[in-house]
C-alpha cells in the first residue's frame, strides 16, 4: 500500500508524543481493532521503523494510550496541599462531560470502549481498562468516605454503575446527552447520602 504523496516525514524529538496523538485521535474516532500501524504511522508523520522502535507490537501502543489517559479520567482525590471543591462537587464532576470542538461520533469512555473491542479477560489492554475501573470505583468511594456518608462503598460503586452506563449509552446514541440524565440521578444519589450524614457534615 502506497502513502499519500503529501505526507511529510518527521525526524527527531518529539516521534512518540506524536505517535500517542495519533493513535488517541484514530482510536477515538475509528476503535482500535479498525486502526491498523500503517495509518498511525501516516497520521503521526513518522516512518513505520520509527513506529516500532517506540512501540515494538500494537498491543504496546494500546497500553501506552490508556496509560496516558488514566490520571486526566480518574477522579482526583483531595490534597490537603490545594484548596478543592467539595466532596459533593467532586464526586459530580465525573459526569460533567464535554464533547471536543469535532465532527466525529462521541465514544463514551475509552477504556470501556477497549474492554469491549478486546474481549479476552487475559489480555494486558483488558486488564488495564478492568483495573481503571476498579480504581474509578475506589476513588469515589475515597471521596464519598470523606464526605462521611454511611456506606462509602455502596454509593461509590452506584455511581461508577451510573457512569458506565451512561457512557455506553451516549456511545450508542452518539451523543453526550445522557451525561446530563447521569448527573441529575447522581445529584439525588448523593444529596440522599449526605443528607442520612446529618448536619455534622461537612
Amino acid at each position: 500500500m502506497t502513502e499519500p504523496h503529501l505526507v511529510r516525514r518527521r525526524r527527531g524529538r518529539g516521534a512518540r508524543e506524536r505517535i500517542l496523538k495519533a493513535a488517541t485521535e484514530l482510536f477515538t474516532v475509528q476503535g482500535i481493532n479498525a486502526t491498523g500501524m500503517e495509518q498511525l504511522s501516516t497520521v503521526a508523520e513518522v516512518s513505520k521503523r520509527t513506529l516500532y522502535t517506540h512501540f515494538p507490537s500494537k498491543d504496546g501502543l494500546v497500553e501506552a494510550y490508556l496509560q496516558s489517559l488514566k490520571d486526566d479520567l480518574l477522579p482526583v482525590l483531595p490534597s490537603p496541599a490545594q484548596p478543592t471543591p467539595s466532596p459533593r462537587e467532586q464526586l459530580l464532576a465525573v459526569f460533567d462531560w464535554k464533547l471536543p470542538e469535532t465532527t466525529a461520533p462521541f465514544r463514551g469512555c475509552p477504556f470501556l470502549n477497549v474492554s469491549v473491542e478486546v474481549p479476552d479477560p487475559g489480555h494486558s489492554a483488558h486488564q488495564l481498562a478492568a483495573a481503571y475501573k476498579r480504581e474509578f470505583a475506589r476513588r469515589l468511594t475515597d471521596i464519598a468516605r470523606q464526605a462521611g456518608v454511611a456506606d462509602p462503598e455502596n454509593l461509590g460503586e452506584q455511581l461508577a454503575l451510573l457512569f458506565d452506563g451512561a457512557a455506553a449509552r451516549g456511545t450508542a446514541l452518539n451523543s453526550s446527552d445522557t451525561g446530563v440524565c447521569a448527573r441529575s440521578i447522581a445529584e439525588s444519589l448523593v444529596d440522599a447520602a449526605l443528607t442520612d450524614v446529618g448536619p455534622a457534615s461537612p
